[in-house]
């Protein structure tokens, strides 16, 4: 493996490290069904706010060019997937399901990113790696449908908005990693925060807290305003720009297990042996699909 490749999946897992504790620290910020917090809305565009205001900051200090004609687009389908698909539809769902819950649906987020990377830069994966894909969905799904508690078999619309939140992750991700390969990592994130501050500002005032929270929710909404919507992307972007967006993104197979560890000393949650078992199922599925070849476009 190149230096460059080896640089890129260290970098990418930073980035992983940070993502972690986005859904316990979500989780903490909009509350429960029983005892809201904040609401979905308000995190979701109040942290893209936040993170527009450091972004205008650090294009200024770092004197970046205006993106060329060609990039705006793709800095729009970026917005779209992680600035306002994924923070919105997660910060939803999770005052519904606990972080550990969600953490599994997470583990279908690095095949879906696979993919997506594989469709912008024209490869061609293998019978074997759509296989895995389809397995590894399968079980997430299946694993919403046992955690339902509806006694059908049905998904649960927490659990729907999951799913949709991992496929506007992975559309983000694609296009911002593809826009990293020219522009430096770090003004992607940035470009598309402020190309989104003018729909995410009026919404995030409308939606503001009208009553006193408690510090802990503040806290919470602090990291993913600026770690989870601005910083690390920095180093995530930088790493699928340096090792390729299919083999980088497979680093997220750790994204999970992070995720549920952080929740269990930050929310008091368990990690019982179903949802361990899901996991590392999951988890397996997607190692076995980064085995699969993927070639290059004739």
């Amino acid at each position: 493996m190149r230096p460059q490749e080896v640089g890129g999946l260290w970098l990418g897992l930073l980035g992983v490290v940070i993502f972690a504790l986005t859904l316990p620290m979500t989780r903490l910020a909009v509350g429960t069904a029983d005892a809201p917090q904040m609401s979905g809305a308000f995190i979701a565009m109040g942290r893209a706010v936040v993170a527009a205001c450091l972004s205008a900051v650090f294009l200024m200090v770092t004197r970046a060019p205006l993106p060329a004609r060609g990039d705006w687009w793709p800095l729009a389908l970026t917005a779209g997937g992680v600035v306002f698909g994924f923070p919105l539809l997660t910060s939803i769902a999770m005052r519904h399901v606990e972080a550990v819950h969600a953490s599994v649906i997470v583990g279908v987020l690095p095949l879906a990113t696979a993919v997506v990377g594989a469709w912008l830069h024209r490869q061609r994966p293998s019978a074997g790696f759509w296989a895995c894909a389809v397995v590894g969905s399968a079980l997430v799904v299946a694993f919403a449908v046992i955690r339902s508690g509806a006694g059908g078999l049905a998904i649960q619309p927490a659990d729907a908005l999951l799913l949709a939140a991992m496929g506007c992750a992975a559309v983000g991700y694609g296009y911002g990693a593809r826009l990293s390969q020219h522009m430096r990592a770090e003004h992607v994130i940035c470009w598309a925060l402020l190309l989104a501050l003018p729909f995410t500002l009026p919404w995030a005032w409308l939606t503001q807290p009208q009553s006193t929270l408690p510090g802990s929710a503040w806290w919470a909404f602090g990291y993913v305003a600026v770690f989870t919507m601005w910083l690390g992307f920095f180093a995530w972007y930088r790493g699928l720009a340096l090792g390729g967006t299919v083999r980088v993104s497979q680093v997220q197979l750790l994204q999970p297990f992070m995720s549920m560890l952080f929740a269990i000393p930050l929310l008091g949650e368990r990690l019982d042996a179903l949802t361990l078992g899901f996991a590392l199922a999951v988890i397996a599925t997607v190692f076995v699909g980064k085995k699969m070849p993927v070639r290059g476009a004739a």
